[in-house]
């Protein structure tokens, strides 16, 4: 069985940069106007959020008034649970998860900077990956990393500790709201709820929901009818 190693930053984090800037000269770890930047290419500045937009929402509007900004989001389309003994650091399962990701999954996060998009500065990058998820017993440690949140009911005790890459699948970039329009089934029906996209699309309602709330804030759709039990909306694009 091979060995788990674990460092202070997320390895998945750590990697994604390394897979960046493998083909470029792109410079990692710069202060740009008192942040710091995970990669600085030529003129850009692009960040890499493996979740939790809002963290960095002041920073990106910050940073995009002043520079090109790449944000980039992956998301596992396959992913790998790994269970580790923290003493020995060997792996004592590994399983697929039976869960896909998607390029939709971006609006989970997107909803706290959907207006961002709209700026000429601005570029979101999704990466559909390959990644392992590693837990370990909740409370427990590995090389100084401990778990100190109450375990997910979902995980029994277990707590995720790293989140490792395996391989970049696909890449997509979304420069401009009308960028997310192909995001839309094309047999979804005018007007819609978010229960009909979430049915067309495949994907959870609250999801739909999401989805839904960013394309208002970047004028994709507009609401038509106010329903106590889902909104009616109509596309506004083509334009």
């Amino acid at each position: 069985m091979r060995e788990i190693h674990q460092h202070q930053e997320s390895s998945l984090h750590a990697a994604l940069k390394r897979w960046y800037t493998q083909s470029t000269e792109g410079v990692l770890e710069v202060e740009v106007d008192g942040y710091r930047i995970d990669i600085v290419l030529g003129d850009t500045l692009v960040e890499i959020q493996t979740r939790n937009f809002a963290m960095i929402k002041s920073k990106l509007h910050h940073l995009v008034e002043n520079h090109p900004l790449r944000l980039v989001y992956p998301t596992p389309l396959e992913k790998w649970i790994v269970r580790v003994d923290p003493q020995t650091r060997q792996v004592i399962e590994r399983r697929r998860s039976p869960k896909h990701g998607q390029i939709a999954d971006v609006f989970t996060e997107l909803v706290s900077i959907p207006g961002l998009i709209a700026h000429p500065n601005f570029s979101l990058e999704v990466l559909l990956i390959r990644a392992e998820e590693v837990l370990i017993p909740a409370g427990s440690s590995i090389r100084g990393r401990i778990t100190r949140r109450r375990p997910s009911w979902r995980r029994k005790g277990w707590q995720v500790t790293d989140r490792v890459l395996l391989e970049v699948i696909q890449s997509r970039v979304f420069t401009h709201p009308d960028d997310f329009q192909s995001l839309f089934p094309a047999a979804l029906d005018d007007p819609f709820t978010a229960r009909d996209l979430a049915r067309q699309s495949g994907i959870p309602l609250r999801l739909a929901q999401k989805m839904v709330y960013c394309a208002r804030k970047m004028d994709l759709v507009q609401v038509v009818e106010p329903r106590q039990r889902g909104w009616l909306y109509s596309r506004t694009y083509p334009r």
